[in-house]
């Protein structure tokens, strides 16, 4: 069992060298928004556009700047979360961090001040690291060293409760836990932590007797946790091609963390990772779930088949005891994807808001749009889908959904291009052919920008894109200065502030594949250099 290291205690008693300065403390009172999941809700569209403060005249520079630093012991993979827990903090708004050290952190999101830290490794052992990855594959530079807790948790405001992955080893053996622990104290409540095992029937790379087992080593949780109906869903992707492996996602009872559902989707194949640049698993009003899959095997002999989908997006409802393939889709040159390694599963998917329509995209620059209950299977000559959307770059990014009262947008920023809006018509159910394209130089090499959006709902003058990205830095194979840049939501080509216009807001490393949290007048954004950096409206 892991073992809970208590680091610091609740606010009124810890030594004053844990205290932060004071920042923006403006109460957000009743109102106060709460970020309980990657992207703020289920369907990933990453808008929140209850944010009241924040505008397009006030973010400028002179007005809107870096206020504290929340410090925290190695890097944080994790989106940070925000939410007002019942009791021990009283009203003001916390925000918790994980990082890839098996920690979390509850800091006042408003001043800075520590609530509580624990550590979630377990007995005796270890954070893996990418020494553990090269010993038994090739050098692995995807990781910077640790990769503890990696994916996005997940907040039950309702019932006190943070569900998180956490992941120890001697060396030699290797568990990963899921954890559900108490918002004001960090504790572990019954049931918790439980090993994650699961296995199913299946001839694929590494089974063993016809059963191919989850590998607590080879497979990565990378994308963000979704709590779905009382469900606590989790995926799994890779360590880069280190293979044996699959891509897994497993249910679990939130109440009592005991296992529901198990699903693999390549048991008589292999890979099929699961990873949509971290952003979380999407899901819709009727409990269904949302994912797209990398490189790997496709139907075995049919490629219609609907067991075995690597390539695919992909439509999962629970049925019995199982998580059955609703509908899917296949772009018809998967082969081709699958040769030149142009996965599809790279880019953050999403459904878009009010709509029947799920949003996906792969490595090669295509974005799909399909049906999120028919979607359009796979044929050998063309896709049969709502419509495909050409950019440029490969997508290794996050992108977003924003509603404002003249024109809807989705924004994509992909590596070694200009972030760009692709303006919606909910008319016709399609997006404009008219791409706009910002004027600022973006990302380099194959990881784009982590965007978020906020805005207070469709009033004139408040919409946002907030996109962090490192433009100097090829991150996926090291860590490199970040910057975080704010544009106005409604005309991308102008730009309202960066964090490079003063030294004083620099964030530091970029933190890739993490997007910025707005909430109540504050943007929270993980780094690779040991914080989370709080910006807001300056004092004056």
């Amino acid at each position: 069992m892991p073992k809970v290291l208590i680091i610091a205690a609740i606010m009124l008693v810890i030594p004053a060298a844990c205290k932060k300065e004071p920042g923006n403390t403006q109460n957000p009172g009743n109102s106060s928004v709460s970020v309980l999941t990657q992207h703020n809700d289920n369907s990933r569209a990453g808008l929140n556009d209850r944010e009241t403060i924040l505008n397009t005249s006030n973010v400028s520079s002179g007005q809107f700047g870096k206020l504290f630093d929340l410090t925290v012991d190695d890097e944080v993979y994790a989106q940070p979360l925000v939410c007002i827990p019942s009791g021990g903090a009283g009203t003001q708004p916390v925000v918790y961090i994980a990082t890839v050290n098996n920690s979390i952190y509850a800091y006042d999101a408003l001043k800075g001040d520590l609530y509580w830290m624990k550590n979630y490794t377990g007995t005796g052992l270890r954070p893996p690291n990418v020494s553990d990855i090269s010993a038994i594959c090739f050098p692995y530079p995807n990781f910077t060293f640790n990769f503890g807790i990696v994916g996005t948790p997940v907040i039950d405001q309702a019932s006190g409760t943070l569900y998180f992955v956490s992941r120890s080893t001697d060396g030699t053996s290797f568990h990963q836990y899921l954890h559900a622990v108490g918002l004001n104290d960090g504790i572990d409540k019954p049931g918790s932590p439980a090993e994650i095992r699961a296995t199913v029937r299946g001839t694929g790379y590494g089974n063993g007797n016809d059963t191919v087992s989850f590998d607590p080593l080879r497979n990565n949780q990378r994308q963000g946790l979704a709590l779905v109906n009382g469900i606590v869903y989790v995926s799994w992707s890779s360590h880069g091609d280190c293979t044996p492996y699959h891509g897994w996602i497993i249910g679990y009872d939130a109440a009592t963390l005991s296992r529901k559902y198990a699903w693999c989707d390549t048991p008589d194949g292999v890979q099929g990772g699961i990873w949509e640049s971290g952003m979380g698993i999407a899901a819709d009003g009727g409990g269904n779930i949302y994912v797209t899959t990398g490189n790997g095997t496709v139907g075995l002999t049919d490629p219609a088949d609907p067991v075995n989908r690597s390539e695919s997006a992909i439509k999962l409802s629970p049925s019995g005891s199982g998580l059955v393939v609703g509908s899917f889709f296949t772009p018809y040159n998967y082969v081709f994807l699958n040769e030149n390694d142009l996965d599809y599963g790279t880019m953050g998917t999403f459904l878009i808001p009010g709509t029947g329509y799920y949003l996906t995209g792969c490595k090669d620059g295509n974005m799909y749009l399909v049906d999120k209950d028919n979607m359009g299977g796979w044929s050998a000559s063309s896709n049969n889908i709502r419509q495909t959307i050409k950019t440029s770059g490969s997508l290794h990014c996050q992108p977003s959904w924003y509603s404002g009262s003249t024109a809807e947008y989705v924004y994509v920023w992909s590596g070694d291009d200009n972030l760009r809006a692709i303006p919606f018509i909910r008319s016709s159910g399609t997006f404009s052919e008219t791409q706009i394209l910002s004027n600022v130089s973006g990302p380099k090499g194959d990881s784009g920008a982590e965007i978020s959006v906020s805005s207070n709902g469709k009033v004139a003058g408040t919409g946002i894109v907030w996109a962090s990205y490192a433009p100097d830095t090829y991150t996926e194979l090291t860590a490199g200065p970040g910057i975080l840049r704010a544009f106005d939501a409604n005309d991308i080509t102008s730009e309202l502030w960066n964090s490079g216009q003063s030294s004083a807001d620099n964030p530091g490393n970029f933190a890739k594949f993490s997007a910025p949290t707005i909430a109540n007048g504050h943007v929270y954004l993980a780094t690779f250099s040991n914080r989370v950096v709080v910006y807001g409206l300056k004092q004056k």
